[in-house]
């Protein structure tokens, strides 16, 4: 009976959180598809619309250590409820903004909102699930978020055509304000709090020793781990610039340097996304089938970094060939996401949540950077070419700013190769 209890109880968190993740992941990747009708309707530079889309990550950004915080204090039960309601009002008046300023705060308060929702996910997974089996199911956490990526490309693009993408952002704050309802009712932040055992001791060993400081001492204990610090990279320069890239500006390089259609340069960042997606599935299941974190994560680095050259180098690739790169793109780029297992594994099990945000941190400041940066350096060259309201850049300026990205994504690759290797145990378990 217990554990069917259990198993009941954790896939009903996991499906709901999972649901909330796909938000997130919905509302990082739709400025891409959207692009053209923002700056047409607020009359958006380069700049102005990368600040627009980069207002989900600097708060995203900001909020990833106090989200630790509060998942391994207050539960994430009360705080993924308050954040789909925040989430929820944000998207209703990015849909009603008539100004690029109130479109701007509809949008820092979705990435306020959604700010909460991995790192709950996490701790959801590294409570609810076997030691063992944590790199597979952030894998297939992963995959499910990114089935909101997806939806934030080409269905969001056929959408918008159909109706208005104010009249989408609409529904989907209704969606995000009925999760946060159906996240109060059903989930629960532990086994105890249902009166059952935990995963551990449902095996007959003792469960991982609580943290009994303040939640400062905590944090401290995590910042001050030097081996928590190497995982901080991959997502900066890895993730950072995957994020940037299928987030906004893939759909306009596709279209301004290899004139694509919007709706086949949507298709390539679906492929990418997509990719991405079974990607980190497959990296958690390899990593913990071969209970290896760091090649996995140092291996999909360096295939990632090398994705870029024929996009810096600007070759006429067939559709094959450009969708077969795009899905290689974000196949690779996966295994960074195993270096939120490793920052676990290189702390304290109780506060899994703070090692766990301190890390993911890097992919919201790499992305906050890279996307107005990028238009930023376009906007330097840029010949004063426009297109119904929006700006045309040419292939050169993009060679520009993916050159950023790709510098970025080197450091990336050089960050993986410092990560300590932990055999897919906590090192706690691993001395003993």
């Amino acid at each position: 009976m217990p554990h069917q209890k259990i198993r009941r109880l954790r896939w009903i968190a996991f499906t709901l959180l999972a649901l909330c993740y796909m938000l997130a992941f919905f509302h990082r990747m739709a400025p891409a598809a959207i692009a053209g009708e923002l700056q047409h309707d607020f009359h958006a530079s380069g700049a102005a619309l990368g600040g627009l889309a980069a207002m989900y990550f600097y708060i995203y950004m900001l909020m990833q250590i106090p989200v630790g915080v509060m998942a391994d204090t207050l539960g994430v039960r009360r705080i993924v409820s308050l954040g789909a309601v925040v989430a929820g009002v944000g998207s209703l008046l990015f849909a009603s903004a008539d100004s690029l300023l109130w479109a701007s705060i509809g949008r820092l308060l979705v990435g306020l909102g959604v700010s909460v929702f991995f790192i709950s996910l996490m701790k959801v997974n590294a409570v609810w699930f076997h030691d063992r089996h944590f790199g597979s199911a952030g894998g297939f956490s992963i995959l499910l978020g990114n089935v909101g990526a997806i939806l934030a490309t080409s269905p969001l693009v056929w959408l918008v055509s159909q109706t208005s993408w104010r009249n989408v952002f609409g529904a989907v704050g209704v969606i995000s304000l009925l999760l946060a309802v159906l996240v109060w009712k059903w989930v629960r932040d532990h086994p105890h709090q249902a009166g059952l055992p935990s995963m551990r001791e449902l095996e007959g060993k003792p469960p991982h020793p609580k943290h009994d400081g303040h939640w400062r001492a905590g944090l401290i204990q995590v910042a001050k781990n030097r081996q928590t610090w190497p995982g901080f990279f991959p997502n900066f320069g890895i993730a950072g610039t995957l994020f940037a890239f299928a987030g906004l500006w893939a759909v306009p390089y596709l279209r301004d340097a290899h004139n694509m259609s919007r709706e086949l340069a949507s298709q390539h960042n679906s492929v990418l996304l997509i990719g991405f997606a079974i990607g980190a599935l497959c990296s958690g299941l390899i990593s913990d089938r071969i209970k290896r974190r760091k090649p996995v994560i140092a291996g999909g680095s360096l295939l990632y970094v090398l994705c870029w050259l024929p996009m810096l180098l600007m070759w006429n690739l067939p559709v094959a060939g450009s969708l077969a790169l795009f899905f290689l793109m974000g196949f690779t780029a996966s295994g960074f996401t195993l270096s939120w297992a490793s920052a676990k594994e290189v702390n304290p099990p109780a506060l899994s949540g703070m090692a766990t945000s301190v890390v993911n941190t890097g992919s919201f400041i790499g992305a906050g950077i890279l996307q107005p940066l990028v238009g930023w350096v376009m906007d330097q060259q840029w010949d004063g070419q426009t297109l119904v309201g929006a700006r045309i850049y040419s292939p050169a300026n993009y060679q520009y700013g993916l050159g950023v990205m790709f510098a970025f994504a080197l450091l990336g690759l050089l960050g993986a190769c410092f990560i300590r290797e932990t055999r897919c145990r906590n090192i706690t378990e691993a001395a003993g």
